[in-house]
């Protein structure tokens, strides 16, 4: 066996640097593509180790003194590392990024996939490039544009040859944190997730014969460009294995935070410091600290998410910030927001059923959200219509909202739940009023009266769906909607656009 599996591997060698060797030609037959999907590395083809630009992630919560010192999004660096070609001492450029306030903890980096500037700097460029489209018409930031939150602002997306798809697009910012990508969770990671689209016949792919990464690896070879980038990164020509790795590193930069609720949440803890309490939880005085201290900097993007003017509304700060008080307190209590909104992000990772888009109890075809994407073997009926908990970092922006794109405003999303969503045989049981669906049965079987709502809405086994309502005040849902609005954070850096 041991013997079998060191020829396999010196055979797989042996056939990755013959592929290399026919990757060169302009112009590549039909035959040759189909081997293109992944290619070992010559590391005589690669950049020097010293020329190599390593990034991490600094955040405040693990190394909050040395996020202190840095400036802005992007920064240099030197860093001194050892060749283990020559065990000499190099000093080498890095980048070191500074996360936004709120992201404590930095991104998941798959070990196979280090992030170098390099790579990153491919993976934005293959970001933006319609190259990757069977007619060159479409790229990743067409459904996913950062002047757009990311997304396309769409209810569901515009893809190769104005086709719509059935999803909204879901936004980049900060995805490197999902445990799951795509909103039923199909994908397991950006690497993953970055291969979908090239291949679907509503997004980039146009069904011409052949495999749609194949056909989309011979234009990016064609290029002269690319072909350098590539061999200088991952020491071969391009493949869909290093595409899909170079995107992902650039995806993996998009974050959003420092919103008025982080530094609020700061605010508190120094507040709490002074006073010697364990008042933790940001109150209307922590508001308006920030507020006032955002006035003073004159940042536009987070006041005005809250609808306020930089130049004319400092006087309106007082009261915006017990509004942002009190819409923190419904999150956290009366509307139960934080059932499945938690955590940085604030989401739970995993699958809810809504009844997003039910008509008269009955989900649409094609909505069956995570139980299609599960594996058979694994098919949980729990699951049924259910779709990823999305996240409610920069939800300005990132608008509409819901898996189909239905709610156009967050005071609609606020409504929907205030019904308790829509009833139908597979609703979340977060979703549910279970007194009220006790107290029918009982009353049904004739031991008591029933005075809640009625059910139009039966589990296949006659139990009856009854949504529970939030019944929030008019003035409750307009403060909770000011307190998601507070949640957006400050602008996306610009280095993370096309022209920068």
């Amino acid at each position: 066996m041991l013997l079998v599996s060191r020829c396999f591997c010196l055979l797989l060698l042996a056939s990755s640097f013959a592929l290399y060797a026919i990757g060169n030609p302009k112009e590549l037959s039909f035959e040759d593509v189909t081997q293109f999907e992944v290619l070992l590395p010559n590391d005589a083809l690669r950049r020097p180790l010293a020329e190599d630009v390593p990034m991490t992630f600094v955040s405040r919560g693990l190394n909050k003194a040395e996020w202190e010192k840095l400036p802005k999004f992007f920064n240099e660096a030197r860093e001194e590392i050892v060749d283990p070609a020559t065990g000499k001492k190099i000093s080498r450029k890095a980048i070191q990024i500074k996360m936004p306030l709120g992201l404590n903890v930095p991104p998941p980096v798959p070990g196979e996939n280090p992030m170098t500037l390099a790579r990153w700097e491919l993976g934005k460029k293959l970001y933006y490039d319609p190259i990757l489209s069977s007619d060159r018409t479409v790229s990743c930031a067409s459904c996913h544009s950062p002047d757009k939150g990311f997304g396309d602002q769409r209810s569901t997306s515009k893809g190769i040859a104005s086709k719509l798809g059935g999803m909204n697009a879901p936004t980049v910012m900060n995805s490197a944190f999902n445990r799951f990508q795509f909103w039923d969770g199909r994908a397991a990671s950006l690497e993953h997730q970055s291969q979908g689209p090239v291949g679907n016949s509503v997004e980039m792919f146009d069904g011409t014969a052949g495999d749609a990464w194949h056909l989309a690896i011979i234009r990016v070879r064609k290029s002269e460009e690319y072909k350098n980038l590539f061999e200088k990164e991952f020491g071969h020509p391009a493949t869909r294995d290093a595409a899909a790795k170079a995107i992902a590193t650039y995806e993996r930069t998009v974050l959003v935070g420092n919103s008025i609720q982080d530094r609020a949440e700061v605010a508190a803890r120094d507040r709490a410091f002074e006073e010697e309490s364990n008042k933790l939880d940001p109150i209307a005085k922590d508001y308006e600290k920030v507020l006032t201290d955002a006035f003073k900097a004159k940042e536009g993007h987070s006041l005005e998410a809250l609808g306020l003017d930089v130049a004319k509304d400092a006087g309106k700060i007082s009261e915006v910030a017990k509004l942002i008080a009190n819409g923190r307190v419904l999150y956290f209590n009366k509307a139960r927001c934080n059932s499945c909104h938690v955590g940085e992000t604030l989401t739970d990772h995993t699958f809810h059923n809504l009844g997003v888009g039910a008509l008269n109890g009955k989900l649409k075809p094609g909505q069956e959200g995570r139980f299609a994407a599960q594996p058979l073997g694994a098919k949980d009926p729990a699951m049924f219509g259910a779709f990823k908990t999305p996240a409610l970092r920069g939800l300005i922006a990132s608008r509409p909202y819901m898996h189909d794109g239905s709610e156009k405003t967050l005071e609609d999303v606020v409504e929907f739940y205030d019904r308790g969503g829509n009833a139908n045989p597979h609703l979340d049981s977060k979703m549910r009023d279970y007194d009220a669906e006790k107290a029918y049965m009982v009353a049904k079987a004739g031991n008591g009266k029933y005075s809640g709502p009625v059910p139009t809405v039966f589990s296949q086994g006659g139990w009856p769906i009854i949504p529970k309502k939030l019944e929030l005040t008019p003035q409750e849902k307009k403060d909770l909607v000011l307190f998601l609005k507070a949640l957006e954070g400050e602008a996306i850096s610009p280095l993370l656009f096309n022209d920068k």
